[in-house]
């Protein structure tokens, strides 16, 4: 593994890599990370692969992960970006990197690693972000920033007694979860590259995503020099 910081390291296993792509792939997405979101993240090594192949269910000989490192293109059903495996004392987030477009590869590196803050988020941060879920939900905000909230937004507000999920039950905090580990992605991504948010009817409307958007600016300050909004660029 080749250190890119103090807790992540990387392997490439795919393609070679030039001088650019190690930028474009890897340094400067570690270098836009938020001291903060660095700091909880624990040790991580990443490796890029050619590609990954889901396992078939019906296959018991294959791993309990259910994904493989392949070489050739699998099958469009079976053909994904990228899996993780959780060690004892490290996190190996693993990329197909070929027919995958750097944007799209971007996605799934800050998705991955949003996954893993969601997954042992702070009492703070929790609670802020709970709290402005309370205050749209009441206010009855339609849509959110990807597909897995979406559902389970959708799924919450079927919940008999929604009110009261609103206020913190299973399906509440499950869709809490979600919803900031998509949140937080979009905020990560578009502190490292320049990316548009697609409007569409499951789109959150922009004011409350912007509201999110700052919020997670107070959690997680971006690194000197780096920006969140246009006009902060400006600045």
């Amino acid at each position: 593994m080749i250190p890119l910081s103090n807790s992540i390291a990387y392997f490439c296993a795919s393609i070679p890599m030039s001088e650019e792509d190690l930028k474009e792939y890897l340094e400067e997405p570690v270098a836009a990370l938020p001291p903060a979101i660095a700091a909880a993240l624990p040790k991580i090594s990443i490796l890029l692969v050619p590609y990954l192949e889901r396992a078939n269910g019906r296959d018991r000989n294959r791993s309990k992960a259910g994904d493989y490192v392949s070489i050739e293109k699998p099958p469009e059903g079976r053909l994904t970006a990228a899996t993780h495996l959780q060690m004892a004392d490290e996190t190996v987030l693993v990329f197909a990197l070929k027919d995958q477009e750097v944007s799209e590869y971007h996605y799934c590196f800050y998705h991955q690693l949003a996954t893993l803050l969601g997954d042992h988020w702070s009492e703070e941060a929790e609670a802020v972000y709970s709290r402005l879920l309370r205050e749209e939900l009441n206010a009855d905000v339609h849509g959110e920033v990807d597909e897995p909230s979406w559902r389970l937004k959708q799924a919450l507000r079927r919940t008999k007694g929604t009110r009261g999920g609103v206020r913190g039950g299973k399906t509440f905090r499950q869709y809490a979860r979600q919803s900031f580990i998509d949140t937080l992605t979009l905020y990560l991504h578009g502190i490292c590259c320049d990316i548009d948010v697609d409007t569409g009817p499951r789109q959150l409307p922009s004011r409350f995503l912007r509201k999110r958007l700052l919020a997670l600016e107070q959690l997680y300050p971006p690194p000197e020099g780096y920006a969140v909004f246009p006009e902060q660029l400006e600045e």
